[in-house]
């Protein structure tokens, strides 16, 4: 590694907080899935033989390589891989040996700094934001995938064939994209309003259908439920960004949000569409409708409200419905917290991008390229995507007859979850992981759940997804400097205006004022030029 590109690694440690302060986005390792399969492994034979075999490939031949290939591959594990199914399995379909090395999600991030600064990468590694790779991938420490992409055919139809908007919305200056994307891995529905159905059934409540109605009920529970306060809330001042969906006003990179009837990025805290939100909490809140710590309430607080009489509807991910169900249920097993319609003039939800390159999955631009570059490909086509998310068919799981995955080896565990199935195969490892298949338990939805999917993809209820911008080093640090300073005050102006009672139009208008002083034109201008580069790049 030259002095340059150790100076750039040592130096992306400063800016990475500035970075993320901007990121659309990234993923963070508490939430990601990862996991492991198991099999013995020998040598393939003819490439015909093993493609019918394995499934489709997508077009490539199996085996991948024509000499023994040993690839190093840094992800994030908590436990030992190398002894498990998955890597025995790659290498006999593949011929590539893999040397996984793993590290906790708690150090991970340390050890890559460290790997980085070496200067010896691992052929294959992830952990880097999309900024910091553009950066050492133009100094050539890892490799621009699309250079490649004659061999790789699987990335060509998803990257180049399907979504040619990707290299133009996460590339660099110069066309070049630096991180293997992951195609398709989150679920339509993953969070949003949900309500006890019990209390409501039991009181002839019917679910609502729009605001006016959600307020009728929230009335209704207090008159029977004086001591109460129906809606709570557990995440503080993202509140605002939670529900802004609802009033058109969401987006990846809240509190920038894209105006698809204007073709605009505005500031959404300075919007009329804000203050109509901002007036419907203000009433609930004034009429004790709303839990008047719903900005300082903790998760222990809120989970106890959320369990007995104290609250009956809330915003959250939808794991909740079965957990609180499973917390509770031996006191009080009519206990029912189901999915509830969307609140806000829109009726609508979050969008979940299709495409996510946030991981920062690189390879490193070494002897091993076109291999570990043809290791991926194989991993993002049905035939890899199927083993490295459900396994082996016939050894490790077989399907029953509803199309879902059974283990064998697993029926003493109560929860098949992608946890288990990483401990115990290597199944779901992070950053290798890259088209998750569908058929995977991560996609076995409990009833409430698939309730949830339902009510929404049935209705459409979602808001259209914003362009995904490509903003440069010089943009992302001017965005994060006007954004910290926008989103302390846009913070602190929604709860004074929500908890004053005296506050009202004369104090809309002087916030507005107040943020053109801190920037908010110039915050968006930025996204506006890059969506203009965007735009231009689409003709």
């Amino acid at each position: 590694m030259s002095k340059k590109l150790m100076t750039v690694v040592l130096a992306l440690t400063l800016v990475a907080s500035m970075l993320a302060a901007c990121s659309s986005n990234g993923n963070s390792g508490g939430n990601s899935p990862s996991a492991a399969l198991t099999q013995s492994a020998t040598p393939t034979g003819d490439g015909g033989e093993a493609a019918n075999q394995y499934g489709d490939t997508g077009g490539l031949t199996l085996p991948l390589v024509d000499k023994p290939t040993t690839l190093t591959w840094m992800l994030v594990s908590d436990n030992p891989v190398n002894d498990k199914m998955i890597v025995k399995e790659i290498e006999k379909r593949t011929g590539i040996k893999l040397n996984i090395q793993n590290y906790s999600s708690a150090t991970y991030q340390d050890k890559l700094r460290v790997t980085l600064a070496s200067g010896k990468l691992p052929d294959i590694f992830h952990g880097l934001k999309p900024a910091e790779l553009k950066k050492i991938g133009q100094q050539n420490a890892v490799v621009a995938i699309n250079d490649y992409t004659d061999m790789l055919p699987n990335f060509k139809k998803l990257y180049i064939d399907e979504n040619p908007s990707v290299i133009a919305s996460h590339g660099d200056q110069n066309g070049k994209l630096y991180s293997w994307p992951i195609y398709n891995m989150n679920r339509d529905v993953n969070h949003g309003m949900m309500f006890r159905k019990d209390i409501f059934d039991k009181h002839g409540i019917p679910e609502w259908t729009n605001t006016d109605e959600f307020y009728e009920a929230l009335k209704k529970l207090k008159e029977l439920y004086p001591n109460s306060y129906p809606m709570a809330s557990k995440t503080k001042e993202y509140i605002f960004r939670d529900l802004a969906y609802g009033w058109g006003l969401g987006s990846a990179n809240y509190p920038a949000y894209y105006d698809e009837a204007e073709k605009l990025w505005k500031f959404a805290s300075t919007q009329p569409k804000h203050k109509e939100m901002l007036d419907f909490l203000k009433k609930l809140y004034d009429e004790k409708l709303l839990d008047p710590e719903f900005l300082t309430d903790t998760p222990d607080s809120w989970t106890s409200k959320m369990t007995t009489d104290k609250s009956f509807v809330t915003w959250d991910w939808i794991g909740r419905l079965d957990l609180f169900y499973n917390q509770i249920s031996a006191e009080n097993p009519e206990y029912d917290m189901r999915y509830a319609n969307p609140i806000g003039p829109t009726g609508n939800i979050r969008t979940l991008a299709k495409i996510d390159t946030n991981f920062g999955i690189a390879v490193a631009n070494n002897q091993n390229k076109e291999a570990a570059l043809k290791l991926l490909d194989y991993l993002t086509s049905p035939s890899g995507a199927a083993l490295v998310t459900l396994g082996v068919e016939g050894e490790t799981f077989n399907f029953d007859e509803n199309g879902k995955p059974v283990y064998p080896e697993l029926t003493d565990v109560p929860l098949i979850d992608i946890k288990v199935l990483e401990d115990r195969y290597g199944l779901w490892l992070e950053g290798m992981y890259l088209a998750p298949d569908r058929r995977s338990v991560y996609y076995n939805f409990t009833e409430k759940e698939q309730e949830a999917q339902d009510k929404i993809l049935s209705a459409n209820k979602f808001e259209p997804m914003d362009p995904e911008l490509n903003l440069t080093d010089e943009e992302i640090a001017i965005a994060a400097e006007y954004q910290v300073a926008l989103e302390k005050a846009a913070n602190e102006f929604n709860a004074k205006y929500i908890l004053n009672k005296s506050y009202g139009e004369k104090e809309w208008t002087e916030w507005q004022k107040t943020a053109e002083k801190l920037g908010a034109s110039k915050y968006m201008e930025v996204y506006n030029a890059a969506q203009k580069r965007l735009d231009a790049s689409a003709k």
